[in-house]
């Protein structure tokens, strides 16, 4: 007979945990209001924790927060893989100031605020300041995705920018937070220059690995598929600690790589920001259980009113505050930096932060980790669950765009001058009634299918073309704006008539 061993329920109890979050996160999407997912892992981790029903006894800070340096690592990555270049580069200046000068801002407004009102000294509320002063992009956008909403404008991609780069700056400063309590002669001058240099390294080493790996990938030429994502793994990995060991900052060097990637065209590019989009829910659930499971109810709640008091000056004071600094010059309307504002949204780094001075030593650790978890949580609740709403109120929601509904995949590559596009046939157009040989269109498209209602038309000469109809077309970058000139040629008042009688 087979002896079961501690590995065996340990893998059972993570698998178990894995799909529990999961169909709770399914549980959720149909709810009245909408529940944000990271509070689903997060009462998931604390369910089955020493204090929960599943008694499981996980008090190993260290561990826990490597596993949120990995996680928060590959989050990163993904998100500048996904980030679309063209619309970053629109607000690239503005969302660089929010991610750089609103999170010092943040940091110095709640540190003022703690030291005042929790009598904290201020080196300490300084600390308190950094550690809760970085937005959550994924569990922003989790919600818009789920309840279909969008933003109008800018917003959607200056959100994102900024909850994407805010992180390492928030890192930065928990970090030099923790030198200047643990070392008291640490200078103002030796701060600046360490802020300065990590800065600096962790954007240099993410653009010069960010071209390297753009090139490996064109030129490696590798016999499986799959292999590039292994591919990709091992880079991040090998970014983040190249870039960490010469005083980099590594969270920044990844973000860099993802978005210079998302900007180039390789092979494999869509299943390789599938693959790394799965990596990263896989991350966050793995990394908000375990966060749960680290957390003591019991403490947690003796901490409620300090926790109170620190969630709403940030979202009700710092947070306005920083955004109303960082774009005073912004042409922006009020409702806009309303909704910037209120999308202030705190997640995982905050609490990943929150055990920096817990392995440190710093006296009261223990205690601010507390007050920021429970801090999240309150965010979590009280702003996710209210964006979709805020949203519609402030006039800033726009609809929602779905993912083309073809069952085709198109690989851009740089030798490649196609591209794969879809077009609608107006009401009152033209081509109405033609068969698609008739078109005079340029000789290297191809009209390859015709989504007609709920169903799929392959093209051929004599298919005819009705109205609302959406066909897909393969064709060169230049002849786009001929194909397009025809099939939304519109029929005067004329012809309608003349067609009429």
């Amino acid at each position: 007979m087979i002896s079961i061993g501690a590995f065996e329920y340990i893998l059972l109890s993570i698998s178990i945990l894995l799909i529990i979050s999961i169909l709770a996160s399914k549980l959720s999407n149909k709810a009245t209001i909408p529940i944000p997912l990271l509070l689903i892992f997060l009462a998931v981790g604390m369910l089955a924790g020493s204090e929960g029903i599943g008694k499981i006894n996980f008090d190993n800070i260290k561990l826990a927060q490597s596993i949120g340096v990995i996680a928060l690592t590959f989050i990163l990555f993904s998100g500048g893989l996904d980030t679309d270049y063209s619309n970053i580069k629109k607000v690239f200046g503005t969302g660089i100031v929010l991610s750089t000068l609103g999170v010092i801002l943040t940091t110095l407004v709640v540190a003022i605020a703690a030291s005042q009102i929790l009598k904290l000294p201020f080196k300490e509320s300084l600390l308190l300041g950094s550690i809760v002063s970085s937005t959550d992009a994924a569990a922003v956008f989790s919600i818009l995705r789920s309840k279909k909403i969008s933003l109008k404008g800018n917003l959607k991609s200056l959100l994102e920018l900024e909850s994407g780069s805010n992180d390492p700056m928030a890192v930065l400063l928990t970090l030099t937070s923790i030198r200047i309590l643990a070392y008291p002669e640490f200078s103002f001058i030796s701060i600046l220059v360490m802020f300065l240099k990590n800065i600096i390294i962790g954007i240099l080493s993410g653009i010069i690995f960010g071209k390297i790996i753009h090139y490996s990938f064109n030129m490696l030429k590798l016999e499986y598929e799959g292999i590039y994502s292994v591919f990709s793994i091992a880079c991040v990995i090998f970014v983040y600690t190249i870039t960490t060991m010469v005083d980099g900052n590594g969270f920044l060097a990844v973000y860099v790589v993802g978005v210079s990637l998302a900007s180039r065209n390789f092979f494999y590019k869509k299943s390789l920001i599938s693959f790394n989009d799965s990596v990263s829910w896989l991350m966050q659930i793995v990394m908000f259980i375990s966060l749960g499971l680290l957390v003591y109810p019991s403490k947690l709640i003796q901490m409620f009113f300090p926790a109170i008091i620190i969630t709403s000056i940030l979202l009700f004071v710092a947070r306005p505050i920083a955004i109303f600094i960082c774009l005073i010059f912004s042409k922006m309307k009020l409702n806009e930096k309303l909704m910037i504002s209120w999308v202030g949204l705190r997640g995982a780094a905050p609490i990943v932060l929150a055990t920096f001075p817990l392995i440190s030593g710093i006296e009261k650790a223990d205690i601010f980790f507390n007050i920021v978890f429970f801090a999240v949580l309150i965010s979590v609740l009280v702003q996710g669950s209210s964006i979709p709403y805020m949203a519609k109120i402030l006039n800033v929601h726009a609809p929602f765009r779905k993912k083309s509904k073809y069952p085709i995949e198109f690989e851009q590559q740089d030798k490649f001058d196609a591209e794969l596009l879809e077009f609608i046939v107006p009401f009152n157009g033209k081509i109405v009634g033609k068969a698609i040989s008739e078109l005079e269109l340029p000789n290297d498209s191809l009209a390859m299918l015709v989504g007609r209602g709920e169903n799929y038309i392959i093209v051929k000469g004599n298919t005819l073309l009705k109205e609302g109809d959406v066909i897909l077309f393969l064709a060169k970058k230049a002849d786009i704006p001929i194909i397009q000139k025809i099939l939304s040629d519109i029929k005067t008042e004329k012809e309608e008539i003349e067609k009429s009688e």
